[in-house]
């Protein structure tokens, strides 16, 4: 009886499918969806096409960028101050003013200032009056002299007081310059051209020379600079460039680099990299003419250094990193894809330059790459057929939940 009951339980077990294996019956007859039944599913759905969407390879220009973070920098900054004491009497400006150099600013008490030139022009006529005297008598010297009626020692002492008066002339010239010049100082005018920043004494005060505040500070913004600093890695390319880099094509853009502020060029290069960051600061110029850009403000620069003619490239999507390194996936022509190792370049505008691995007229998936591996099958789809096919949510009848996948049955239901 033991042994009937061992021989019926072999044959059995040698007639029953282990579990996990798929039968000649299951995958003999594939479901409606292309799978197989019950035991066959997972197969069947590792075998289903991966819709994708692809988009070629292709040769254009690209332009070669160089990012960095500017500072902007006003092209000039003064101090506007007083070079003479006395009160503020009038405030001509207005804060945030826009000036042009020879502008004028405020006016300082004139009256201390005409006094000193009005005595400063009485001395002069009261000189020249004795100058003229002297001159006179150095004349009647001179004809007394050749007469000998006169020492030749008197006449040596009058042409000593001709030459003093002379001096003295000179002297009331020079005072009389100096409080011209005094009151000229009592208009305080602009000294360069930009805009003015808040005022920093009212009128009615008493200001002097030595004050640090000064009355305002002009920054003149047009045109404005920008300095900002490059690896020194790429120092040797920029000074191989004409000109050693300088003129070259500058864009300052909003820190989130999504607003162009500005264009401009580079005006120079600094004479030394400094060693505690490894980095050579740059200074580009701009226009500024639309005042977009102000004093002290961050910037996102992108110089453009070069222009790769006839480069092969692919979006930048299809540019995926792994285990075998930056590689793309390539659309066969019998509607699988291949892993392709590239070597890429710098990129631009959502496209990447390949140095090699592609050639110009391949295909490349740039979406829908999350399941596929090397030589499954793919369905390409275009944009608009997955906008039409996610536009299909939600619609009424769907009993799956609404949500399907592109070119695929609805999402949340084995296939």
């Amino acid at each position: 009886m033991a042994l009937v009951l061992a021989g019926g339980g072999t044959w059995l077990w040698l007639t029953h499918e282990k579990p996990g294996t798929v039968s000649a019956t299951d995958v003999a007859a594939p479901s409606r969806h292309g799978a197989g039944a019950a035991g066959g599913g997972r197969a069947g759905e590792m075998q289903r096409p991966q819709p994708v969407i692809v988009a070629p390879v292709e040769k254009a220009d690209v332009p070669v960028y160089l990012d960095a973070i500017g500072t902007v920098t006003a092209r000039s900054t003064v101090t506007v101050r007083t070079r003479v004491d006395g009160e503020l009497m009038r405030i001509l400006f207005s804060e945030g003013q826009t000036v042009k150099a020879g502008d004028r600013l405020a006016e300082i008490d004139p009256r201390p200032f005409q006094v000193q030139l009005a005595q400063a022009e009485g001395q002069m006529a009261r000189d020249r009056a004795l100058l003229l005297n002297a001159r006179q008598d150095l004349e009647r010297y001179q004809t007394l002299v050749e007469q000998d009626s006169a020492t030749r020692q008197q006449l040596d002492a009058q042409e000593a007081l001709v030459r003093q008066y002379e001096g003295a002339v000179k002297t009331d010239q020079a005072a009389i310059d100096n409080a011209q010049l005094q009151l000229t100082y009592s208009r305080i005018s602009a000294p360069v051209g930009g805009r003015l920043g808040l005022r920093q004494v009212d009128a009615g005060n008493i200001v002097h020379a030595s004050d640090t505040n000064g009355l305002v500070v002009i920054t003149q913004v047009k045109p404005i600079d920008v300095v900002f600093s490059l690896p020194q890695g790429e120092l040797t390319a920029l000074l191989q460039l004409p000109g050693g880099g300088t003129g070259l094509a500058v864009q300052a853009l909003a820190p989130d680099r999504q607003r162009l502020l500005a264009r401009g060029k580079v005006l120079t290069v600094d004479n030394q990299i400094d060693t505690a960051t490894g980095t050579v600061r740059l200074k580009a110029e701009f226009a500024n003419d639309d005042a977009r850009l102000f004093p002290n403000q961050f910037v996102a620069i992108r110089l453009q250094l070069d222009v790769r003619r006839d480069a092969v490239v692919a979006p930048s999507a299809a540019v995926l990193r792994g285990a075998p390194g930056t590689f793309v996936y390539v659309a066969n022509a019998d509607k699988t894809v291949s892993v392709r190792p590239v070597t890429i370049g710098p990129g631009e505008g959502g496209r990447t330059i390949i140095e090699s691995g592609l050639v110009p007229g391949e295909q490349v998936v740039i979406d829908g790459t999350d399941k596929l591996r090397e030589g499954a099958p793919i369905e390409p789809v275009s944009r608009e057929d997955a906008a039409r096919a996610l536009a299909g949510e939600n619609k009424p009848g769907d009993k799956s939940g609404g949500k399907r996948k592109p070119g695929g049955a609805p999402a949340g239901r084995a296939e």
